[in-house]
């Protein structure tokens, strides 16, 4: 099982949210592209970036910080963050991204997702923010009528190949992470799933790693500690 561990950029900043709430943030550097190179440094082939101003205004107001990380490690990207045109997407390929990932446009407008995924492939991925059993979008702040794992199934037959998915209550909650749902998904889809919220200890890893998953994304658990990146990459082997 591959790990991404996460950046959420905000202003330029690393930060993180509590459950997805913009008024409950922690700033935990202002030079993103450090973290970066510790995460590589660690040992780390993958990274999760999440603009999140982005997820609310569908432009790019973090590209340079995104741009700064791409020069300054080898680490697979992957975006994410209010990507809804195809310009947004080249944008980001053309500075370097190798995967961006589709939230909130995924689910509103399935043309544009087809559209992606028909020009760019492997490159597209799905963001899946499931919260009480729905899908949510823009920026987790409004919660759609898609029930989660028909969605996730749906994303399957339109060849999306990977799947983000974050079960909101445990996002940032360091009170574990949602097992059942991510045994759900490894059991009934056939595509690449990467476990995402509330990853907050080595024996999530270990659980997960244990389901066969593609990946998994460590977020707080890592700033705070709770985690070490080398031990969570040993792990997951």
């Amino acid at each position: 099982m591959n790990i991404f561990p996460a950046i959420d950029i905000l202003g330029g900043c690393a930060v993180r949210l509590f459950k997805g709430d913009y008024d409950q943030m922690t700033i935990y550097s202002t030079q993103p592209a450090e973290i970066a190179k510790d995460f590589e440094a660690a040992g780390a082939k993958f990274i999760h970036l999440v603009d999140l101003e982005g997820a609310k205004s569908g432009t790019t107001p973090n590209i340079e910080t995104i741009k700064q990380i791409r020069a300054e490690s080898s680490l697979f990207i992957e975006v994410g963050g209010g990507i809804r045109s195809m310009e947004v997407i080249r944008t980001y390929l053309d500075a370097g991204v190798n995967r961006v990932i589709l939230g909130t446009a995924a689910v509103n407008d399935p043309d544009f997702l087809k559209k992606a995924v028909e020009t760019y492939g492997e490159k597209i991925a799905v963001g899946v923010d499931i919260k009480d059993g729905y899908v949510a979008i823009k920026g987790w702040t409004e919660k759609s009528e898609h029930d989660g794992m028909e969605f996730c199934r749906k994303m399957q037959e339109l060849g999306v190949k990977t799947i983000i998915c974050t079960d909101i209550s445990k996002d940032g909650a360091m009170k574990g992470t949602n097992r059942e749902l991510y045994r759900q998904l490894s059991e009934e889809l056939h595509i690449n799933i990467i476990a995402s919220g509330g990853v907050s200890s080595i024996d999530d890893v270990k659980a997960l790693a244990e389901m066969n998953l593609y990946g998994a994304i460590i977020g707080k658990a890592y700033y705070t500690g709770a985690i070490d990146l080398a031990k969570a990459l040993e792990v997951s082997q």
